[in-house]
């Protein structure tokens, strides 16, 4: 069916995986099928296996959770342009960036697959080389958190805020004990939870500056175009239309924050908000992190068949 809407598109992060992901997807025909089709031979090895039938320590590993949940998001994406919904906008959080970019014309989907794959790669290699970790701190502003990390650092060693997801939820991220003690700080400071992360580095530090410029290095080599629609960039929490600014951001995620909260202010914020919003890809965390924010906008995970043959009904409502 096709119904011609025009909706803002978000993608989600790493964790979103989980065993069996994008299976229907693959058995229901159509471009989100021929597009699993070319995922293995795109990366040269078996990702739809490990995504379709696990085990689920394998796909959790970082170089196969990012292309195996771009692979699944961006099948998603052409399973809804085939239907005839198009983004309006589109943002994506850390890897979802590049998710993001394909959906909107700027990365080929195997070159997404091919970065995505060399960035968790670089990723986990970094983790094992500087050994860091990262913290949910609950209950606390990002301006809260990033002035306690400041203190800290001063005479702890390296912690940042590394994702502002929400009003009251960030990370934080940096080396082992300068995270404990800044963890210890929060809390002094009115944080109602502190949570260590099971992450295998440093992601969104300074810490990986090394694996940023081998992934620079990387990405000088791949074509990326202008997106066809803005992309709000995790960088600068500002919407880029061109290839250059684009590549940049890219080549600067590994080590800036994850501006998620300011993200969805452009987003979904303003005066006039959008109707509807659609996760796409594996899980439900952004909507839930949005929908008690963005009360007046409607955020629909779209990730299975079941979710894409219900959309009909749902725009149907909000006509």
């Amino acid at each position: 069916m096709n119904i011609s809407a025009r909706v803002p598109l978000i993608f989600p992060g790493q964790a979103s995986q989980s065993v069996g992901m994008a299976r229907d997807l693959a058995d229901g025909g159509g471009a989100a099928a021929e597009f699993l089709g070319t995922v293995n031979a795109a990366l040269d090895d078996d990702l739809t296996g490990i995504m379709f039938e696990g085990p689920s320590e394998k796909l959790t590993e970082t170089h196969n959770a990012q292309p195996a949940i771009l692979a699944h998001s961006v099948a998603v994406s052409l399973a809804l342009r085939e239907m005839g919904i198009t983004p309006s906008i589109v943002a994506g959080h850390s890897l979802g960036e590049f998710s993001a970019a394909v959906a909107a014309g700027a990365l080929s989907p195997g070159d997404g697959l091919r970065l995505v794959r060399k960035r968790g790669e670089l990723m986990f290699a970094a983790g094992q080389e500087v050994p860091g970790t990262m913290a949910a701190v609950m209950g606390l502003s990002g301006d809260a958190v990033r002035a306690v990390c400041a203190e800290v650092a001063a005479t702890a060693g390296v912690v940042v805020l590394a994702n502002h997801n929400s009003d009251g939820q960030v990370a934080i991220s940096g080396e082992v004990s300068a995270v404990a003690a800044a963890g210890e700080a929060l809390k002094a400071a009115g944080a109602r939870r502190v949570i260590p992360l099971n992450v295998s580095g440093a992601f969104h530090s300074p810490l990986l500056e090394g694996a940023a410029g081998s992934f620079r290095d990387f990405l000088a080599a791949v074509a990326v175009g202008d997106p066809t629609v803005p992309l709000v960039a995790n960088v600068s929490a500002a919407a880029v239309n061109t290839a250059d600014e684009l590549k940049s951001g890219f080549g600067r995620q590994l080590t800036s924050p994850v501006l998620w909260h300011d993200i969805m202010a452009v987003i979904a914020g303003g005066s006039a908000p959008p109707p509807l919003v659609l996760e796409v890809g594996p899980g439900r965390v952004l909507s839930n992190l949005a929908k008690r924010a963005y009360p007046e906008t409607r955020f629909v995970p779209v990730g299975t068949a079941e979710d894409l043959a219900g959309l009909p009904a749902i725009l149907a409502e909000l006509d």
